[in-house]
């Protein structure tokens, strides 16, 4: 009777273990795409599963939005969504940023390799590459090169965080379109991960340090053994004056990315003079934000540094 009672109690703190595995996971999926679309304004063409990387992996390729009617002037405004999920999950399929197709962008939801497929900086060379590609394409899908905004939450924040800070590293660089500027012109950084060593240092439900962690699935190994790899993996590593703009949103009882993350990077580039704006989502969680406040303050953003430059 015993051995079965410690059978099923093992059996039971398994299924546990799963389910809650399962359901830190969702939330981060969930964190880095909303629940809920928006409907795609009428006007719009969209073109799907473009390869950025031609002949590649199945995974980079991207979609874009565009308006049906054509810009004359040539200096329609291109936002790039990057979604989240963990660096181990999630989709270009949700884009929340279709919805500034109707304000007269151009928008592009992108995916990438997972850490199941490659371990980092295979990620941020996916990024850079279709941005690469983004700009190469320009005149053919009437948008302008040179303003080109990038946009992500979570494990998606984290990559346009790193997309904005490591415009000047050429070691990112890899692939097609070489010698083609990946830099970008403005960041909207939702609660992002930007020091992967100081994640379990603030409170969170997630065991960050751990060899599972997502943090250290996407560089390979625990991450407080790995310090190196965490640097270069770091957004707030390569911070310099001359990085775009940023917009960061957090809020303050984020479970899995700490709100120290946002606090530090916003530190960081204020410190280096860049323009950067910061908003806490006060009793805000991993996303899905009640406060309007933060649809206002992203438009503002985009069409501050893209539209009325």
């Amino acid at each position: 009777m015993q051995s079965m009672t410690g059978c099923n109690a093992g059996r039971s703190c398994r299924i546990l273990i799963v389910a809650l595995a399962v359901g830190i996971l969702g939330s981060l999926v969930q964190g880095g795409q909303p629940k809920q679309q928006p409907a795609d304004p009428a006007n719009m063409t969209v073109l799907r599963d473009l390869e950025y990387v031609p002949g590649g992996h199945e995974r980079q390729k991207l979609d874009l939005y565009l308006p049906k009617e054509a810009d004359p002037t040539g200096e329609r405004p291109l936002i790039v969504w990057i979604h989240g999920g963990a660096w181990r999950a999630g989709s270009k399929e949700g884009c929340p940023a279709r919805r500034f197709v109707g304000n007269g962008y151009a928008v592009a939801s992108i995916n990438y390799r997972l850490s199941q497929h490659a371990i980092f900086p295979a990620q941020i060379e996916d990024c850079k590459a279709a941005i690469r590609w983004l700009r190469v394409h320009a005149s053919e899908y009437g948008y302008d090169p040179n303003r080109i905004g990038v946009w992500g939450a979570s494990a998606g924040g984290h990559l346009v965080a790193l997309l904005g800070t490591s415009g000047d590293v050429k070691e990112f660089d890899v692939g097609p379109n070489a010698g083609v500027s990946s830099r970008v012109q403005a960041v909207c950084d939702f609660f992002g991960p930007t020091d992967f060593t100081k994640m379990s240092s603030f409170w969170t439900t997630m065991q960050h340090d751990a060899p599972d962690s997502p943090e250290s699935r996407l560089i390979g190994g625990p991450i407080q053994e790995n310090k190196d790899k965490c640097r270069r993996a770091n957004p707030i590593t390569y911070v310099t004056k001359d990085d775009p703009p940023f917009l960061i949103v957090h809020g303050d009882k984020d479970p899995l990315v700490p709100h120290h993350q946002s606090e530090i990077l916003y530190e960081a580039l204020k410190k280096a003079g860049v323009d950067t704006t910061f908003y806490t989502v006060q009793g805000g969680g991993h996303g899905g934000f009640k406060d309007p406040q933060v649809d206002v303050l992203v438009t503002q953003f985009f069409d501050k540094h893209l539209r009325d430059r």
